[in-house]
């Protein structure tokens, strides 16, 4: 179960990085800069939680050994 929620994170922090991108491309903003930061901070935060759900807890305890 964490593994797939990990993986739909890993998603959605692609698809918001797609979105920043096209709408710094396409969108008629004078402040692109909240875009930037809103958008990384997301993807930050959701890469982030994504990767820690997907890591291998079994490896980890290991490599502590």
């Amino acid at each position: 179960m964490k593994k797939e929620l990990g993986k739909w994170l890993m998603d959605i922090a692609k698809y918001t990085m797609t979105a920043v991108i096209l709408t710094s491309i396409f969108g008629e903003f004078s402040q692109k800069w909240v875009i930037y930061a809103g958008g990384a901070l997301t993807v930050a935060c959701t890469l982030g939680w994504g990767l820690y759900l997907l890591r291998d807890k079994d490896k980890d305890k290991k490599e502590v050994e």
